[in-house]
């Protein structure tokens, strides 16, 4: 099994996808700082998921699944801000906050998942 096998990083990586085409509209595309930030923090859940994915300790691993999970919470938050100013995106960031919200949920099971065994190890 390699980092592509699991849907975290799948449905991480579709987000990246929905992120970039989102930051290309029109009038959202001229606040550079903005999706700059939106797109390195979608960026930083994909890579985190695989980064942890290839730690060979259950620790390092536990540590880069919160960055990615945390880097979700950035990407909502940032979304937030996109509906709250560019309200002719708000149909699509309300779909896309819905996407980060399961990324996030598969990345807390990967967590957790993680964690068992961690515990399993010690038992």
């Amino acid at each position: 099994m390699t980092f592509e096998d699991l849907d975290s990083w799948q449905f991480a990586r579709k987000l990246v996808s929905n992120v970039y085409e989102l930051t290309r509209e029109q009038a959202l595309c001229r606040d550079f700082a903005l999706c700059g930030q939106l797109q390195r923090a979608a960026v930083s859940i994909m890579s985190n998921i695989a980064e942890g994915f290839e730690r060979a300790h259950l620790s390092e691993k536990t540590q880069f699944y919160n960055v990615a999970r945390s880097s979700a919470a950035e990407v909502r938050s940032l979304l937030y801000v996109i509906e709250d100013n560019f309200p002719k995106s708000a149909k699509n960031v309300v779909a896309l906050r819905n996407q980060v919200i399961s990324v996030g949920k598969l990345i807390s099971g990967l967590i957790r998942s993680t964690q068992s065994r961690k515990c399993s190890a010690i038992s």
